[in-house]
């Protein structure tokens, strides 16, 4: 099935708020995992030239404080947004 934008929107704009609610939670899941999909592409498109420039892997603890550093960052910058909300 597949619909033009137009029909999609108003179909959409015709269901109920609960559904309208979870139409746009499943977009967002979407909408996210295409990002980080992009991300990994990314990723994978310089792996060549860091091996080839002689770059060590990092190792799993090295990756696992890095993404630490970079969730610790990014609820830093949230609460900055919204004082008082905490998103861990």
């Amino acid at each position: 099935m597949s619909m033009t934008d137009d029909v999609l929107i108003e179909t959409v704009k015709s269901l109920p708020a609960q559904q309208r609610a979870e139409v746009e939670d499943f977009v967002e899941f979407l909408a996210a995992k295409a990002k980080k999909r992009a991300a990994w592409d990314r990723l994978l498109a310089i792996a060549p030239a860091l091996e080839a420039a002689g770059v060590e892997p990092m190792s799993e603890e090295e990756v696992a404080a890095e993404v630490k550093a970079a969730r610790a960052e990014r609820r830093a910058r949230m609460q900055a947004r919204e004082p008082g909300a905490d998103r861990s």
